[in-house]
């Protein structure tokens, strides 16, 4: 039968209790076969919660100030020294017309803009259709325990150009996501 041997530290001059909880289970915690020390999970490089969302929802616009996209999540962080990685794909992305014209788009939190990408979401050089996706990612620093909300914005760079994005062709759907990764910090 193994036994269990707690050892204090000989140079440690506080106490540490280990303390049950209050409940009428009985309870078992299985240690691992292995030597090592208990990850808390606040270790700085953790990921400590992860949130997802997508948007399927077929759009377009031919405005040159930033709109909506519907790719959009919100995240509390556990802890204001926590960062947050944000992962994004806005999938479907078609040029309706015009030559040498794009579309930008742009990372927000909280209606502010953290990053954008430029001249590169559906550029062709001619009047050709250009179609594709764009993957951006950001790792904010956001010193905050409230919720938060990021989300994807795009706009063309022409007046009277139009983009779309989650194109699909009648039966295969497009889906655009976000992702929000919090990081101990």
């Amino acid at each position: 039968m193994s036994k269990i041997a707690l050892t204090g530290n000989a140079s440690g001059t506080g106490v540490f209790t280990i303390a049950a909880p209050n409940t009428n289970t009985d309870r078992t915690l299985t240690l691992p076969d292995e030597a090592g020390t208990v990850d808390t999970l606040q270790r700085a490089g953790n990921v400590l919660q992860v949130v997802y969302g997508s948007d399927t929802t077929y759009s377009g616009t031919s405005s040159t100030s930033y709109v909506t996209t519907g790719v959009t999540a919100d995240i509390t962080p556990s802890s204001t020294s926590s960062k947050v990685l944000i992962l994004i794909s806005l999938n479907g992305l078609i040029k309706l017309q015009g030559a040498g014209y794009y579309a930008t788009t742009a990372i927000y939190k909280d209606g502010s803009v953290l990053t954008y990408a430029d001249a590169i979401a559906g550029y062709t050089g001619n009047t050709d259709y250009g179609s594709g996706h764009v993957s951006m990612s950001y790792l904010d620093s956001p010193s905050s325990t409230s919720t938060l909300t990021y989300d994807l914005r795009i706009r063309t760079t022409s007046a009277g150009n139009s983009v779309v994005w989650n194109n699909y062709d009648g039966s295969n759907i497009s889906r655009s996501t976000i992702t929000l990764m919090e990081i101990a910090g």
